[in-house]
């Protein structure tokens, strides 16, 4: 069975940091693309940062320069490192993977609609006071 586990949340003051990890089962990591998405109060999705099987990554514009994507094969888990946080990044993150970049599915949860990620987590929740 596939699953993805994030963990690492929690509540920090604006300008900390928070790590949070995404262990995956029932599948290879380095087989798969993954990504970090969030859900925000206002519950919009939003693509944070992805990396790719070979090792290519993405992060979006309002959080380059604050969040870097890293991995650790032996432990089959994903990193997102969140420095300088911000209230705005206040939201519930989840980790998604894909084998096959050639299909989108259709989910009602968490990001509801046609996604490019087919497994997800159950997320993990940031909060950040100012």
């Amino acid at each position: 069975e596939v699953q993805l586990v994030e963990s690492g949340g929690g509540l920090v003051q604006a300008g900390e940091s928070l790590r949070l990890s995404c262990t995956a089962s029932g599948f290879r990591f380095d087989a798969f693309d993954m990504a970090w998405y969030r859900r925000d109060l206002g519950n919009e999705c939003e693509l944070v940062s992805s990396i790719e099987k070979d090792g290519r990554t993405f992060v979006a514009s309002s959080m380059k320069g604050r969040f870097t994507i890293s991995q650790d094969n032996a432990k089959n888990t994903r990193y997102l490192q969140m420095n300088s946080l911000k209230p705005e990044d206040t939201a519930v993150y989840y980790c998604a993977a894909r084998g096959s970049r050639d299909r989108s599915w259709h989910r009602a949860y968490p990001c509801p609609g046609i996604v490019p990620y087919e497994y997800w987590g159950q997320g993990t929740k940031v909060t950040v006071s100012s």
